[in-house]
């Protein structure tokens, strides 16, 4: 029996209006940067229009790129609450897919934004195997303390023994599929931000990953064994705001582009990759068809990198070696530099920067469950 699963950060997909961008100029969208406005109430109903008149565009993208994925299950990132899900699926994402998903899940997590991560999944897979769901943890409340995963570089960024270690939460999904059991780890660790005590954003940062990491890694282990862990059917899903490998882009759109392969020394993902603790299937791909996310800030600074990740246990890996991952780049802005022959036919009315299905690019893979 199979299962297709995938991962996908949807970004903000909000059932609120966000108005802290009138005293936080980093919050302010930049529509509303081109005029001048004389008041918060000026500014609350004008961020409502924004938001209404972006959001229909975006989220039909963002459904096309799930229906894409063909998935039985799919983790997902940036999801308000399970009425903004709801809305999603049944308005957008029902009308692409048929029956839709009709079992969601997720819980409140630590984001101070109110972005958690979430699980939709089917009742049955495309093969007819039923899709049982058993049990959901969360594990938003586990702090540094508990898990002595506070170190000097933690206390460094101002975070006390006491705080959670996770940004948004560790989802610990148990299903059955045809009967046998799986465990879905849903995650979506802590942002690169911009630059701060003379570090770049994903050095500065990468204390509170390598923690996130090293939690779920614990959480796996304290699950089944630290001697059994390579033998359980696990996965874990999710935006990881890490990569151990870049695409550095250079040229432009009149004399051409280059593209360098640069490994990195360090990365989170090396807690879970390391030692062979788990497989992150897309690097199976070749080199340069691994990325999940264009990143510029300026043309100074581009790549391309994976940010997005389905790692398989040891025993998963094993049993189902000969599956490469999709990676579902359609709903890609058009300012995304594509490499030379994996350009793309974009979704109807995909903008140059928005709409968007995202930044992030969907992964989906066929796993057989045996």
């Amino acid at each position: 029996m199979s299962l297709r699963l995938a991962t996908f950060n949807v970004e903000n997909l909000m059932n609120r209006f966000d108005y802290s961008g009138y005293r936080n100029q980093l919050n302010e969208d930049r529509t509303l940067a081109l005029f001048e406005i004389h008041s918060e109430a000026e500014y609350r109903l004008l961020e409502q229009a924004r938001a209404i008149a972006h959001a229909d565009d975006m989220r039909q993208l963002t459904a096309l790129a799930i229906a894409e994925t063909r998935a039985d299950i799919i983790c997902l990132q940036e999801v308000d609450n399970i009425e903004a899900l709801k809305a999603f699926e049944y308005g957008y994402l029902f009308k692409m897919v048929g029956q839709g998903y009709q079992h969601k899940y997720t819980t409140s997590g630590n984001d101070s934004r109110g972005i958690d991560v979430a699980v939709m999944m089917r009742a049955e897979t495309s093969h007819g195997e039923p899709i049982e769901f058993l049990r959901m943890t969360s594990h938003a409340h586990v702090t540094f303390e508990q898990f002595g995963l506070h170190t000097p570089e933690l206390a460094g960024l101002g975070q006390e023994p006491f705080e959670r270690i996770f940004r948004r939460d560790c989802l610990e999904i148990d299903v059955k599929i045809g009967g046998k059991p799986l465990t879905i780890y849903s995650v979506h660790f802590k942002s690169m931000g911009s630059p701060r005590n003379g570090l770049n954003g994903r050095d500065a940062t990468m204390p509170v990953r390598v923690a996130e990491a090293k939690a779920v890694r614990r959480i796996i282990e304290d699950r089944f064994g630290k001697d059994h862990t390579g033998e359980k059917r696990w996965v874990i899903c999710g935006d990881m705001n890490d990569y151990r490998q870049r695409l550095v882009i250079g040229g432009d759109a009149y004399q051409g582009y280059n593209f360098t392969v640069v490994n990195e020394t360090a990365s989170c993902l090396d807690v879970f990759l390391g030692d062979g603790f788990a497989e992150n299937i897309v690097e199976r791909s070749p080199e340069m068809e691994r990325w999940t996310l264009y990143h510029t800030r300026g043309p100074l600074e581009r790549h391309l990198c994976q940010l997005d990740y389905i790692l398989l246990s040891p025993a998963l890996a094993r049993t189902n070696a000969q599956a490469v991952p999709d990676i579902v780049r359609r709903g890609q802005p058009w300012r995304t530099i594509f490499p030379p022959g994996q350009e793309v036919e974009r979704y109807p009315r995909a903008g140059w920067d928005r709409p968007k299905a995202s930044d992030h690019c969907p992964v989906a893979v066929t796993l057989g469950i045996t």
